[in-house]
Order: structure tokens, then sequence, then C-alpha cells
């Protein structure tokens, strides 16, 4: 050892280096759980500003007559002012409609195509991003080691998808 250095140097420098690393691996899960988080909420948009904006759009009822491939269609009844009645919209086929019932629906703008309103609708429409807080929860818990953070994220995200499905 050379007289003029320090004995803990060596030791210091290894601590520097693991907070560096430490810090290296909190940016990175931070940023991987928020980006699942914008994507969770990116893809419910789509659906949700229909359902949560719906002043001023077209509301009504659908009667689902048809299903083929990835869409049913059926005969649209205007229940707001200003809509009009329509011989034929289309709604994505899944386990929010089935053949034969009557849905409280919203047009998108300048389209035929539908999606659910009411309650049902809107805990549907968050749906991708119910999974997306089951998926941040895990990248908390493995990579930032918060595990009361991701037992909250996981919570609320299986209390949506189960009040979902109830509701559905």
């Amino acid at each position: 050892m050379i007289p003029a250095m320090p004995a803990t140097s060596g030791q210091s420098s290894r601590q520097n280096a693991y907070a560096a690393l430490r810090f290296g691996q909190l940016a990175t899960m931070g940023t991987v759980a928020a980006l699942i988080l914008i994507a969770g909420v990116w893809g419910s948009w789509g659906t949700a500003q229909h359902v949560m904006l719906s002043r001023g759009r077209e509301q009504g009822t659908m009667t689902v007559t048809a299903c083929s491939g990835e869409t049913c269609t059926g005969p649209y009844s205007p229940t707001s002012t200003g809509s009009e009645a329509r011989a034929r919209v289309s709604i994505e086929e899944s386990v929010a409609v089935r053949k034969g019932g009557v849905y409280s629906v919203t047009v998108k703008p300048g389209t035929s195509d539908v999606v659910r309103s009411g309650p049902a609708g809107l805990l549907y429409s968050w749906v991708p991003f119910g999974g997306a807080l089951l998926l941040a929860a895990v990248v908390v818990a493995g990579g930032l080691r918060l595990t009361r953070v991701a037992w909250a994220l996981a919570a609320v995200g299986f209390v949506q998808l189960t009040v979902t499905f109830l509701a559905l």
C-alpha cells in the first residue's frame, strides 16, 4: 500500500459504483413502469374519450343483429337530440356485446362505428389501463423494490378488471 493513500480508497470507489448502478436501475425501471402506464392510458383513451366526453356526440341504442369476424352490426336508434337513426352501425365484437342484445352506445364522430356507453362502457374502455396497472406492479415490485406501491397498483388494476367483468 502506498503511504500517501488512505486505506479505505478501494471501498469508497466500490460504494460509488454500487450507488451509480443502483441509480441506473431505478431510473431504467421507473422509465419502464411509466411507459407501461402511459401505453395503458393511450390504449384506453381511443375508446374512453367517446364515452367520457359524450356531450355533443350522438347517443342512442343499438340492437345487435349479426356478428361476423371481429365486428357486430345492427340498427341504431337515437336518444339524444340531433342524432339520426341508422339502419346499420358496427361495434367491435367482444365480451361486451352479444347477438340479440340492446346496448346504449355513442357514435364515433364521422363514422358508423359505435362504442358502448354508460357505466359498463366506461369500465370496459379502461380495461387496457387496468392490465397496464397489473404489469407495472410487477416492474415496480421487482425493479424498483417498492412493494407497497406495487401492491397498490396491482390492487387498483385487479379491482378495475373485476368490476368491469361483473358489469358486463
